[in-house]
């Protein structure tokens, strides 16, 4: 059994990066993937926030890219290859929605950063989201797809009201 997120981590954030990639060579895919990382990573802390909730994760499975695929237009990029939906099944929708919505509002993100203290992620390891939470020139020329706001709308809207209401609980959302 699963008792943390890496895999879950890792295809969400190579979801992200295959569907907005970098522009650029290898150091500004490099740039991209980390930024995707780090925004999936807070929010499959946010999304999982205990060793429970992520065994739990491991046990049922996290759903796969398959409305993902269709919502971005890649599902007609796939073809026939059965390699290429292996790693997506471990794509979990809503942790890419919740990363999406961090990377295209920096307010958010700062927020969602800040509540993973409530987490058991965080205990006695240091994280720094440094390229999510303060892209650099660099950082920001790299994923400029990633990080684009009409891009990745169909993404976010998926599940924002989700994060909304994780990051404020107990408010009513206004829409």
């Amino acid at each position: 059994m699963h008792a943390d997120l890496s895999p879950v981590i890792a295809a969400t954030a190579q979801w992200l990066t295959r569907a907005f990639p970098a522009s650029g060579g290898a150091l500004a895919s490099a740039l991209c993937e980390v930024q995707a990382r780090q925004a999936v990573t807070v929010a499959a802390w946010l999304r999982y926030p205990t060793t429970m909730d992520a065994a739990l994760l491991g046990m049922a499975g996290p759903g796969g890219s398959g409305r993902l695929d269709w919502v971005t237009g890649a599902d007609a990029a796939l073809g026939d290859d059965p390699d290429a939906y292996a790693w997506r099944t471990w794509v979990d929708e809503v942790v890419a929605s919740w990363a999406a919505c961090l990377l295209t509002d920096p307010e958010l993100a700062d927020r969602a950063v800040a509540a993973l203290a409530d987490g058991g992620h965080t205990t006695g390891v240091p994280a720094e989201f440094r390229r999510l939470l303060a892209p650099d020139a660099s950082d920001r020329d790299a994923a400029v797809l990633l990080r684009h706001p009409d891009l990745l709308a169909p993404v976010v809207g998926l599940h924002q009201d989700q994060l909304l209401a994780r990051l404020n609980p107990g408010r009513t959302l206004i829409a």
